[in-house]
């Protein structure tokens, strides 16, 4: 260290003179006791620093020592405590095992119908969820028995339980046998009306005319979305409104499951538009069909009318086809048999279209129809087919559709064609009993004219 600064003494000598040298203007450089100086404050201050580095990590070694020693006689302790809390937990058990035997033999027979009293209570439970009573009495029935059911082993229930369980079950069993009559809020959708509410066993709830449902978890009464039959809601009615005596009442044995699927029962509307455009044309030529059908049954009545009336009068009028052919007759008295009944033949030939206009587009609808029908099945089971092709064959609702259109076109078709064709069978019946009497009349005026040429003759 010495050295070291002899060293820059000499430089500082030799350099003091060059720079003074150099310039002459510059300021007066340290002198050689002020280097000496500044070199001894700084290595003081070097010494000082590094004792307290010392000094620090000595009482930083001594605190890790000290620590080492808390943590060691730390870990002994609870080393100890483990020990005694280990032997604590094997007589607490062998002891606990003392007290279950111990009770175990206390109990006896009650701990078996302690249990049978839970397992009722559960059932029990479980039977009021979803019985109708529910709805007219409290639903603190129903937290008496979870109390019950969730009792622990090692609890008795009590005689005021084990009375007011028995209670329930009759309570239950009384009130699913009988009609009663209670006011509720009944939700519709219009809203929360206040209701006179009937509710028939454990099977029905109706009021107004309508049956309700009953849901336990929401504590709320409801209109079912979809109604039965007009007969069916006529004795909700008269069941709401009897006072006393039998009256007719159509009960779900299902207790609202039948009734729940009316929902999803589709309506006539429904049907008709599941059967898409196809379904639409059958009907529409459906109804044209039986528009003709009744145009031509009320026209060739009337015609028949005029023509037996005609029959009975030897004047021939124009207003019906067989005073028409008469009329013919009448001009043409003094012609031969051949060229009467040739003349015959044409006036019959000329009221044969009208007799018989629009039967031919009626059979033509009934032929049509079915036709139709079939294109609607094989259309609808193309659509089942690309649904199955896009989504598979795991949902049925995804191919009800399809399935639907072939099978209501079907229907249609058919149903447009079996009444179409029997009353084409009327109409044409009827038109060609028309055109018989036209023929039996031209033959017999035939048979007239014959008969006196042949006596002229």
């Amino acid at each position: 260290m010495n050295a070291f600064y002899k060293v820059i003494a000499a430089a500082a000598i030799i350099v003091t003179p060059l720079q003074i040298a150099q310039a002459q203007d510059a300021p007066a450089a340290p002198s050689l006791e002020e280097v000496l100086r500044i070199v001894n404050d700084g290595a003081r201050i070097e010494r000082a620093a590094e004792q307290r580095r010392v000094q620090d990590f000595q009482s930083a070694k001594n605190d890790q020592q000290r620590l080492l020693n808390e943590a060691r006689n730390q870990r002994s302790q609870l080393q100890r405590e483990s020990e005694r809390l280990d032997q604590a937990f094997d007589d607490n058990e062998i002891r606990i095992t003392n007290l279950e035997t111990q009770l175990d033999e206390r109990q006896g027979n009650l701990k078996e119908l302690f249990g049978v009293v839970k397992q009722n209570a559960e059932d029990l439970r479980g039977r009021i969820t979803g019985s109708l009573v529910s709805a007219e009495k409290s639903k603190e029935r129903y937290d008496f028995l979870t109390g019950l059911a969730q009792k622990r082993d090692v609890e008795l229930p009590t005689i005021e339980e084990l009375q007011r369980l028995w209670a329930i079950y009759l309570d239950e069993i009384i009130a699913s046998g009988d009609v009663s009559k209670f006011r509720s809020t009944v939700s519709t959708t219009d809203g929360n009306e206040e209701r006179d509410v009937v509710r028939v066993g454990n099977f029905n709830l109706v009021s107004d005319g309508a049956y309700l449902t009953y849901d336990f978890d929401t504590n709320r009464i409801s209109e079912y979305a979809a109604q039965p039959d007009g007969d069916m809601v006529s004795s909700s009615s008269d069941l709401a409104e009897a006072t006393s005596g039998p009256v007719a009442f159509g009960v779900d044995p299902s207790r609202g499951q039948i009734l729940g699927t009316l929902v999803f029962i589709p309506s006539l509307g429904d049907r008709f538009e599941a059967g898409g455009i196809v379904g639409k044309v059958i009907a529409g030529l459906g109804i044209i069909g039986l528009l003709l059908v009744i145009w031509r049954w009320v026209v060739l009545t009337l015609v028949g009318g005029k023509v037996s009336s005609q029959m009975k009068r030897d004047t021939a009028s124009t207003d019906n086809p067989l005073g028409r052919i008469m009329s013919v007759y009448e001009e043409n008295r003094g012609v031969d048999v051949e060229t009467l009944e040739l003349k015959l033949d044409e006036a019959i030939l000329k009221e044969v279209p009208k007799i018989e206009t629009a039967l031919g587009i009626i059979k033509v609808i009934s032929v049509v129809a079915p036709l139709l029908g079939l294109l609607g099945t094989v259309t609808g089971m193309i659509l089942t087919f690309q649904a199955i092709t896009l989504f598979g064959a795991g949902d049925p609702q995804i191919m009800a559709g399809g399935i639907s259109q072939a099978l209501v076109t079907t229907v249609l078709g058919l149903v447009v064609a079996i009444p179409l064709t029997l009353l084409y069978t009327l109409v044409a019946s009827r038109a060609r009993r028309i055109i018989h009497v036209l023929e039996e009349q031209a033959a017999g005026i035939i048979a007239v004219h014959a008969e006196k040429h042949g006596q002229q003759a």
